[in-house]
């Protein structure tokens, strides 16, 4: 009997539910391994997945032994928790009881014979350029391309020629699923799907965005991979349906967990000694009549302690907002052709956004042409003889001692290369120092709209983005004589993960070229004009200027036209020596994490060891990234100004007193705040279990195709990150596995009433993939914490000591 094509198509789409979407190692984007479960509980969620990827859903007994020890765990807290569930043991023996439970923890793959015949033509087809000679027949995609060459793998029996196959993928579904009742076919799929789940991912983000050049040229969906998947399973005797008595998994068991009722308690232990910080930092700014610079940043992370820095070296403000600065926009660098997503993976682009040479410096510009010119064809000159067959042995003989000495170079004299590419900037600058966005709406003879997106921005628009801006910051008065929208990126070689160290708010690109372009925005007339009358008021002599956060230096780059700076050259110098003496600050802090010694009596010190770091090729931990985050902000600068929060809180500037219909902080809650749940559950999994959820030790993986990357030389593409990104050794982890706490300075019943309208964010409270606490400001006690399900309950000040006496009584850093 035939079977119904719309019906497979529909038991597959609910299939790939369990599974996340996996974006390729070039847009690297964070996202909740397990995201189609956030509909359920924590607990339960994570002992399905559990059943789903074998993966661990709670911290291990080394992370809960490191956390006691540092005294991060408040032993009241913890004695409390256990005493809820009729616990009494010491803490020592009920660690060294999860030891034991730890030690039967197994998440061997299964279907490994099948698994490895079906990763080896997923790696040919869908590879990006990294193969020399590409797979055939690709246009025709994924089951058709190898069903044509399926004949030749010899791992594959009784298939001699396409003919043995099935024709169509209908004949293929036919072929395996008859002998199954309908009921069956989605359990099947779920079994087939989450048995790789790397490559799931990435065939479900690749073929829900159709228009990308590659799934364009070589065309993959789910359907396709199960009917090659579940074909090979017929021929090669593996289970088709899942070998367990429950169809899916199942729905968790309420028993109490060890592991769960540590976890609570060090995620309590956490947030009491924030808040009690929080309760005594400033409660006004500076006082000043007006700042010399202000400086807004993104609200990653590791912006937190180069803002901290800056702020003591003067009368300077920080702010915070989404590292995209409100522009959903598609860049496209001068001299090339690529387009690149800059706005976050929730939001499509609107615009495109060209790098064009400014008139004045059209004599730079053709240097620079000049020079990439010659640069480009030597790579090409370079690949050519690489690959071809008659040169390759004469190539490698004769260009042996100068790649030698070259490896060498990189390998010994990192920190020197760092310096040489320095003076090479100065003496050759890059398309900022010549180039300016593309802002205005280009005329209709040069608008591009090959997909839909037009070249520049309308008045309307550009209004409407910098009104955005402040709005959301809070932000309609007391404007200094200069304003740095300050985007942030990384520096590292030879790291298949650099975008996810850059701005995940542009799709793990860096965050300059969007700062530019509001800066742009807001040095125009017309558009401070239109703002005038909405509200805001920006002096004449502000100037808008754009900057880019080196996350690995922490320095920071002024883009400005030396030749004819837009501010007076006293003021900017002055700037700029302060940047500096907060960069060296900054890196002092920084490099006291990463397994490094130097003279904290020299700063220059701590400077070189992180451009050390920027250029040596070999680095596995360039930086944290931003592991250790932990909360997430939402409030005026004054509430956290001058206090450390050790580079783990998100901060977005908000004042809930210019917000009076709550639109502001909507947009906050159902954007930022959602992607910061999305970074804060990368790290929770991929540190819990790396194995499972995360990508393994740098060491021994493997690039394929140039989308993602595997351990050894096959298997799953590996979804999380690294080990060097989470643990500072074999023992030590660096990020702390905490759920998210948003910290929202508002009235709670405005938050509520947003919670309300917004199921999907809802349940991410309820649910307890985050945890909620409001400032209120018209109650006493101003904490309120939300309870799941609804409700608050007052969080009062608590009678013990200081957070940091606390820490300092335990023993902790």
């Amino acid at each position: 009997m035939p079977i119904d094509r719309s019906v497979v198509r529909a038991r597959i789409e609910n299939a790939a539910e369990y599974v996340g979407p996996l974006w390729p190692l070039k847009t690297f984007n964070a996202a909740n391994p397990l995201q189609g479960f956030e509909d359920q509980p924590f607990d339960r969620a994570v002992q399905k997945a559990g059943q789903l990827f074998g993966g661990r859903g709670y911290p291990g007994p080394q992370v809960f032994r490191q956390a006691w020890e540092n005294g991060e765990i408040d032993a009241d807290v913890l004695t409390r928790h256990l005493a809820e569930h009729g616990i009494t043991e010491r803490p020592e023996v009920l660690l060294g009881r999860m030891d034991a439970d730890a030690a039967g923890h197994d998440a061997t793959p299964a279907d490994q014979p099948l698994d490895r015949v079906l990763t080896k033509w997923l790696s040919a087809f869908l590879d990006q350029g990294q193969a020399s000679w590409p797979m055939p027949n690709r246009e025709d995609g994924f089951y058709a391309a190898w069903r044509t060459v399926a004949p030749y793998d010899g791992e594959i029996p009784g298939v001699d020629r396409p003919s043995d196959l099935p024709d169509t993928l209908v004949e293929a579904f036919e072929a395996v699923l008859e002998s199954y009742p309908e009921a069956r076919w989605e359990p099947i799929f779920v079994h087939h799907l989450t048995a790789l789940p790397g490559w799931t991912g990435f065939i479900k983000w690749r073929s829900r965005r159709a228009d990308t050049a590659w799934q364009e040229a070589h065309p993959i969906t789910l359907t396709q991979y199960l009917a090659v998947r579940l074909t090979l399973a017929d021929r090669m005797g593996g289970a088709i349906a899942p070998d367990r008595t429950e169809d899916l998994p199942t729905n968790g068991t309420d028993r109490p967990a060890l592991p769960r009722i540590w976890l609570r308690a060090w995620e309590e232990s956490y947030r009491t000694r924030l808040l009690d910080d929080l309760r005594q930092a400033p409660s006004s700014a500076p006082e000043t009549d007006r700042p010399d610079a202000q400086l807004v940043f993104c609200i990653d992370t590791r912006s937190e302690v180069i803002r901290r820095h800056i702020e003591q070296q003067g009368p300077y403000e920080t702010h915070g907002y989404a590292g995209f600065f409100g522009v959903p926009m598609q860049h496209q660098a001068y001299g090339t052709g690529e387009r690149v997503k800059s706005c976050p993976p929730i939001v499509d682009p609107k615009h495109r956004v060209v790098e064009r040479p400014v008139e004045s410096h059209r004599a730079q510009a053709d240097r620079y042409d000049w020079w990439a010119q010659l640069e480009r064809a030597g790579t090409t000159l370079l690949a050519t003889l690489k690959k071809n067959i008659a040169a390759a042995f004469g190539f490698v003989e004769g260009s042996g001692g100068f790649f030698g000495a070259a490896m060498a170079a990189r390998t010994l004299l990192p920190s020197g290369l760092f310096r040489l590419a320095e003076r090479l900037d100065e003496r050759l600058p890059g398309p900022e120092a010549f180039c300016a966005p593309t802002v205005d709406r280009a005329p209709a003879i040069d608008a591009d709209t090959e997909d839909g997106l037009p070249v520049g921005l309308s008045h309307e628009a550009k209004v409407l983005y910098a009104e955005a801006a402040f709005r959301l910051m809070g932000w309609t008065d007391t404007f200094a004589p200069i304003v740095v929208f300050t985007g942030h990126g990384s520096q590292t070689p030879n790291n298949p993960y650099k975008a996810s160290l850059d701005c995940g708010a542009c799709a793990g690109n860096p965050g300059g070229p969007n700062a530019r372009v509001l800066a742009a925005i807001c040095n125009e007339d017309a558009v401070r004009a239109a703002l005038r009358e909405r509200g805001i008021d920006i002096p004449e002599d502000t100037v808008f200027l754009a900057g880019q956060h080196n996350t690995t230096t922490d320095e920071i780059t002024l883009f400005v036209d030396d030749d004819n700076p837009p501010v007076a050259p006293e003021a900017l110098g002055r700037l700029r020596r302060d940047l500096q003496s907060a960069q060296a600050d900054a890196a002092t802090e920084r490099v006291r994490t990463l397994n490094t010694t130097v003279d904290e009596g020299r700063p220059a010190a701590a400077v070189r060891e992180t451009e050390r770091r920027a250029a040596d090729w070999a680095e596995t931990r360039p930086e944290w990234g931003l592991a250790g985050n932990a909360a997430f902000i939402v409030g005026p600068r004054e509430l956290t100004r001058g206090l450390d929060l050790e580079g783990r809180c998100f901060l977005h500037s908000y004042d809930w007193a210019a917000d009076d219909d709550g639109t502001a902080l909507e947009t906050i809650m159902t954007g930022p705040l959602v992607v910061g749940e999305w970074i804060n559950t990368q790290y929770y999994f991929s540190t819990v279990d790396n194995a499972a959820y995360g990508s393994g030790s740098k060491v021994t993986q493997n690039v394929v195709g140039k989308l993602g990357v595997v351990q050894g030389n096959g298997g799953d593409l590996m979804s999380g990150l690294p080990l060097q990104s989470l643990k500072a050794d074999d023992e030590r982890v660096c990020h702390r596995p905490l759920r998210l706490l948003a910290l929202i300075q508002a009235p709670t019943d405005r938050v509520e009433a947003i919670l309300d309208r917004h199921a999907a964010l809802a349940h991410l409270f309820d649910h307890e993939w985050m945890h909620l606490t409001v400032m209120d400001p018209a109650q006493d006690p101003a904490f309120m914490r939300y309870r799941p399900g609804g409700g608050w309950r007052p969080q009062p000040a608590p009678k013990a000591s200081t957070a940091t006496e606390v820490r300092a009584s335990a023993g902790a850093p």
